[in-house]
C-alpha cells in the first residue's frame, strides 16, 4: 500500500530497539527516504494487513456459525494433499 499525501498527519513518538533503528536508518539511506516516511508506511501496511485478516476471520466465523459451511476431516484433507503430484492423485473431498 503506497502512502498518499492527501491526508493530514500527526506526530507519533515510539520507542524501538536500537537494532531496529539501525536497520531503519540503513533503509532510509538506501532508498533516499526519511525514517519517518518508512516508519509511517510500515505502520500503514501492518494495519491494512491486520484489518484484512480480522475481517476474513470474522467472515469465516459468521459462515461457520450460519450452518452453511462444509467441514472435512483432517485425515481427508491430508490424504488428498498427499496425493497431489502422484500417479494416484485424488479428487477433492466431497
Amino acid at each position: 500500500m503506497a502512502r498518499t499525501h492527501s491526508h493530514s498527519t500527526v506526530p507519533l513518538s515510539i520507542r524501538i530497539p536500537e537494532e531496529t533503528m539501525e536497520q531503519l536508518t540503513e533503509l532510509a539511506t538506501a532508498t533516499d527516504r526519511t525514517k519517518s516516511f518508512l516508519a509511517a508506511e510500515a505502520i500503514e501496511n501492518y494495519l491494512a494487513n491486520q484489518v484484512w485478516q480480522i475481517k476474513a476471520i470474522k467472515e469465516a466465523v459468521a459462515k461457520t456459525n450460519s450452518g452453511k459451511a462444509t467441514f472435512y476431516s483432517h485425515e481427508d484433507i491430508t490424504n488428498w494433499l498427499a496425493s497431489w503430484g502422484t500417479s494416484n492423485e485424488q479428487e477433492p473431498p466431497k
